[in-house]
């Protein structure tokens, strides 16, 4: 069984395995207005990795990246937010087609911890889907005028 995470300070970076701290996004982000905070590498900029918390809580939002993985997650949720915001599937839907495809429980169909592969993969899938969508007929709207 898992153990869950209640010790956020005994993080390590992912890439540098240096200790992660706990600190405000001032400097990181050129504006910071609402105060965020974030998980940061002890030997930022050096090592440029780090990830948000969720506003008012210790808890990361995903897991540290660097800047390559960082823009991938962006991009992936770029992409998947289409599908439902789209209307081809439902928000619930959309999750639950995510966490398949990650081979993974829909608790853990989260964006902000996938690595560069599932985010590439993530990002094909979601492009494939929203073709089809584009390439479908709309029922009821044929040239003969039945529906096929």
């Amino acid at each position: 069984m898992k153990r869950k995470r209640s010790d956020w300070g005994t993080m390590r970076c992912p890439y540098c395995g240096s200790p992660v701290i706990l600190r405000s996004a001032d400097g990181i982000y050129k504006d910071n207005p609402r105060g965020m905070r974030l998980y940061v590498c002890s030997r930022y900029p050096a090592c440029n990795a780090y990830v948000q918390v969720h506003p008012g809580t210790r808890i990361p939002m995903g897991s540290l990246a660097n800047p390559k993985l960082r823009r991938l997650r962006q991009q992936a949720h770029r992409a998947f937010d289409r599908i439902y915001l789209t209307g081809i599937m439902t928000k619930d839907q959309a999750y639950a087609w995510l966490a398949d495809l990650i081979q993974g429980p829909r608790s853990q169909a989260h964006i902000g911890y996938l690595s560069e592969y599932y985010c590439g993969l993530v990002i094909a899938e979601s492009q494939k889907i929203l073709a089809r969508h584009r390439k479908a007929p709309i029922q009821g709207n044929s040239v003969s005028g039945r529906e096929g």
